[in-house]
């Protein structure tokens, strides 16, 4: 399958920024299953001042502002060709080792609330014990949006029972770290059945399973990631995947839109 994506980020703000950097991960990956046929992100109100790949394997954009700018538009846009692979993203790739993806962050550390989840989940083998986790944790913490605050964590969109699908993605990091398995974040693009415009990117979690490297979870959807979904950026959690990462001086007043587009070729 072949889709094209369009993902623009507007912003207004009441008074002029003086300075400011933006950290962008938005451009997806090649690998075996995704293929980046084509991919450019331009920007008015600022300028492109490098790119480079993280420990991650991210493509990372650094964006200024330019001096007194009210408003600055960021557009990024491409192609991705996918191949089925039922959710199996292959063996692990380096610098980051993956004895790094068992490590508990402050928003993926597990607490009573995974371990009691935890002790509910069982099965024959490591797949199938995390599939059962994947359908515990919907069941656990039913999909709302604006149930939870941009900084939960694990714990708490479990106490909350309610959340969306970076709630989703920590707790099922948090719960596959404490089982053993190394677990990642995955940031990226969803083609919707019944829909081409979306909101917001979608995220779900990935664990490394002896035999089959990384495979991925979309506990939101209860099934992994099939030809719909590319893969933008991972991390150990949402702070090392998120699209935007940035510091401003001056701009207060500030209004965001978002608008993306998904759809098959």
């Amino acid at each position: 399958m072949r889709l094209r994506i369009s993902h623009t980020t507007r912003y207004r703000f009441e008074n002029p920024v003086t300075y400011g950097l933006q950290q962008l991960r938005k451009t997806p990956k090649s690998s075996h299953q995704q293929n980046v046929l084509n991919w450019s992100t331009s920007v008015q109100g600022g300028r492109k001042e490098l790119s480079f790949e993280d420990h991650h394997h991210n493509t990372v954009e650094l964006i200024s502002f330019e001096r007194d700018v009210t408003e600055l538009i960021v557009r990024s846009e491409g192609e991705v060709e996918l191949a089925e692979t039922h959710g199996v993203v292959g063996p692990h790739r380096g610098p980051a080792p993956l004895w790094l993806f068992r490590r508990a962050t402050p928003r993926t550390r597990a607490g009573q609330g995974c371990r009691a989840l935890i002790r509910e989940v069982a099965g024959d083998t490591d797949l199938d014990r995390l599939h059962a986790l994947s359908h515990a944790i919907l069941n656990a913490v039913a999909y709302e949006i604006g149930a939870t605050g941009a900084e939960a964590t694990a714990e708490e969109a479990l106490a909350e029972g309610r959340g969306v699908c970076q709630d989703h993605a920590h707790v099922f990091i948090a719960c596959a770290r404490e089982m053993g398995f190394s677990a990642r974040y995955v940031s990226g693009y969803l083609s919707m059945d019944d829909r081409d415009e979306q909101d917001a990117m979608h995220a779900w979690a990935e664990a490394h399973v002896n035999g089959l490297g990384w495979v991925g979870f979309d506990v939101s959807n209860g099934i992994s990631p099939d030809i719909r979904y590319v893969r933008v950026a991972t991390g150990l959690d949402y702070d090392e995947a998120a699209p935007v990462r940035g510091t401003r001086v001056g701009g207060a007043g500030e209004a965001l839109s978002v608008a993306i587009e998904v759809a098959q070729q």
